[in-house]
């Protein structure tokens, strides 16, 4: 569910160190914290997107649920970076791993500057002692601001997105078409022009849209009608409930993470992009009632417990 999560809304409580820092220190700890955080989590998201496209070239296991009845396990994360391994060795789980570097640098230069731009000191915080109607419209002034943020961040990384995605599925055909992020961006713009460095970008902003709406006001009625102020941890527990409501929140928005994903690589001229993996899809529409109709609209959410489609005539007991 965290890798649904879009950069930067949320946080653990406690600013810490980057508040001690300084403006400038802290944008700098920022995008150094974004990098190793997007090189710690390479592997993963890896593993998701080959999922993701539907590439399963491990076959399933029969085990046992929690009832002890057998069913089909499909091979979860640990085993599929293992096969990953044996196929281009160690380095090979952080493949496209730089376009996801630059990509998410970018996001966090252009979520700072957008920050210096319409600073937060210009705006009211919320507080106890609010009634409900100004807190209500504190909260949206806040997630509204938050939400130009995360969509200009969004349209400014997501060409080299796209490029990652890119080259992370050439595992699938053993293609070698998008080598470097230079010769990336030419191939594109010369075969799809401008608009093929923004194909998925329309689900991925939805996404981030309804995520960070959804989780504000859902952590803000939680702590303003449930959390009782007599109650010692009252705080604490406000302070951890945004955090706790993204990561619920997130996988109601994975559909669109999946679809912009699927969208990225789609008739890019890459086997994982072309039948029999996906049809080549007219709009990210026509990909979501693909999805839909196949019962696929979460596939990839998860990588550890993976029940893997059981034909009716194929025997398990």
């Amino acid at each position: 569910a965290m890798a649904a999560l879009p950069p930067g809304p949320l946080s653990p409580p406690g600013g810490g160190a980057a508040d001690a820092a300084g403006p400038e220190g802290a944008e700098g700890l920022f995008v150094l914290l974004g990098a190793g955080l997007a090189a710690a989590s390479h592997p993963l998201l890896y593993v998701k997107l080959l999922v993701q496209v539907g590439h399963e070239p491990l076959p399933p296991t029969i085990g046992r649920n929690v009832l002890g009845r057998k069913v089909l396990y499909l091979p979860g994360f640990f085993t599929y970076a293992r096969h990953i391994v044996e196929v281009d060795g160690k380095r090979g789980l952080f493949r496209g791993l730089t376009p996801r570097l630059i990509s998410s640098t970018l996001s966090t230069i252009t979520r700072g500057s957008v920050k210096k731009a319409f600073p937060l000191e210009d705006m009211e915080h919320v507080s106890n002692k609010d009634d409900v109607k100004t807190s209500l419209r504190k909260v949206v002034r806040e997630t509204s601001h938050e939400m130009m943020m995360q969509c200009v961040s969004r349209v400014v990384s997501h060409p080299l997105h796209v490029i990652s995605m890119r080259c992370m599925v050439q595992f699938v055909g053993r293609e070698v078409k998008y080598s470097g992020v230079f010769s990336a961006i030419g191939r594109i713009f010369k075969e799809e022009g401008i608009l093929g460095f923004f194909v998925g970008l329309v689900p991925h902003i939805l996404g981030d849209v309804i995520f960070l709406w959804c989780c504000n006001l859902l952590a803000h009625f939680i702590n303003t009608y449930a959390v009782d102020d007599n109650f010692s941890q009252a705080s604490v527990i406000r302070s951890y409930t945004k955090f706790v409501m993204g990561i619920a929140v997130s996988m109601l928005t994975y559909p669109f993470l999946l679809v912009g994903d699927l969208m990225a690589v789609n008739n890019c001229g890459l086997r994982a992009g072309l039948p029999p993996y996906a049809p080549v899809f007219a709009s990210w529409i026509h990909c979501w009632r693909y999805l839909s109709a196949q019962g696929q609209l979460f596939r990839g959410s998860s990588l550890l417990f993976r029940r893997a489609p059981v034909p009716a005539s194929f025997p398990i007991d």
